[in-house]
């Protein structure tokens, strides 16, 4: 505890990048709007959901050593890569269909969909992209101090997931206030077709990425 005291500042800083980083515009932010929008906020909380396991495995993962087991094997994170790419390309592929369909998926089968599949849908664009858990090695790398306990990195791990999970969740209430919801069934193919070349940009890129 005396450590963590004397290191607050550190914490702090660990904390504050975090907090960028999941503010930032990206693939998961996507499509928990997506998911809020097009589905309802049960299935935007539930894609939060997963969005946060996959998170919360990096977040251990990487104060378990993965991320420089990870360095030294650049097959791996390739593979992780091309995987996260295609994942986001059928993302893209999904709301393309959307946009190119005069059906509102919210009157139809779209709406049905099981919150299952949904969370590991959300579970599944955090866990292919190798980004997130270097991202977490950079985060802990800042907040660890020189003989960091296993208290610290705990601390450090645990106000940034309640950070996460803040976020994420405060999304699909956002995405599904009724304001957003009529906005996005009156405007819908021109939303989902913005969804589809956002997802398009992000896959592309990652499979890419060198």
């Amino acid at each position: 505890m005396h450590i963590i005291l004397e290191n607050l500042p550190q914490v702090f800083s660990a904390y504050l990048v975090y907090l960028v980083a999941v503010l930032s515009p990206g693939p998961a932010t996507m499509a928990i709007a997506s998911a809020s929008l097009g589905q309802g906020r049960r299935h935007g909380v539930t894609m939060a959901m997963g969005i946060f396991c996959g998170s919360a495995t990096w977040a251990l993962a990487a104060s378990a050593g993965l991320a420089t087991v990870l360095t030294h094997y650049a097959h791996a994170v390739t593979i992780m890569r091309i995987v996260g790419g295609l994942y986001l390309l059928y993302l893209a592929w999904r709301a393309f269909r959307s946009a190119a369909s005069a059906v509102d998926p919210m009157a139809g089968s779209a709406a049905a969909e099981k919150f299952s599949r949904t969370f590991v849908r959300g579970y599944a664009i955090h866990l292919t992209n190798p980004k997130a858990i270097f991202a977490w090695l950079a985060i802990l790398s800042l907040g660890l101090p020189p003989g960091a306990t296993a208290m610290t990195v705990a601390v450090i791990v645990t106000g940034c997931l309640m950070t996460g999970f803040c976020v994420f969740t405060g999304y699909a209430w956002l995405f599904s206030l009724p304001g957003a919801v009529r906005a996005y069934r009156s405007a819908r193919r021109y939303i989902d077709g913005t969804l589809a070349v956002l997802f398009t940009a992000a896959g592309t890129k990652l499979l890419l990425q060198r």
